[in-house]
């Protein structure tokens, strides 16, 4: 279960939130759009037009619930620095000392 997750919230953990808030039903699809394009990101793959235009669209709060110590230590063995220049290389700003669940960036 935890390897379906990795990819989308490796994506999207380190985003700037959207201005206004998702519904639980926008949420379950962003979810699983994440999950259906993003996926091949964790086998190392550059992160596809769909997946970029996903991880643009998505909304903070749909991800952060799902962040906790194990997703945390999946996306540290990846490399935070490496998880930030793939969603900045998808048009998405990442803040410094930003917390999303059990991750924050680095200063």
């Amino acid at each position: 279960m935890l390897g379906k997750w990795v990819g989308m919230l490796i994506l999207v953990s380190l985003v700037v939130p959207m201005a206004h808030g998702a519904t639980p039903s926008e949420c379950k699809t962003e979810k699983n759009n994440l999950i259906n394009n993003c996926r091949p990101v964790i086998f190392g793959s550059n992160p596809s037009a769909g997946c970029c235009q996903n991880v643009r669209d998505a909304h903070i709060e749909c991800v952060c619930p799902y962040i906790g110590p194990k997703t945390a230590l999946v996306v540290r063995d990846v490399g935070v620095p490496r998880v930030i220049k793939l969603i900045e290389g998808c048009g998405r700003s990442v803040p410094r000392n930003y917390k999303c669940g059990s991750i924050t960036t680095p200063p």
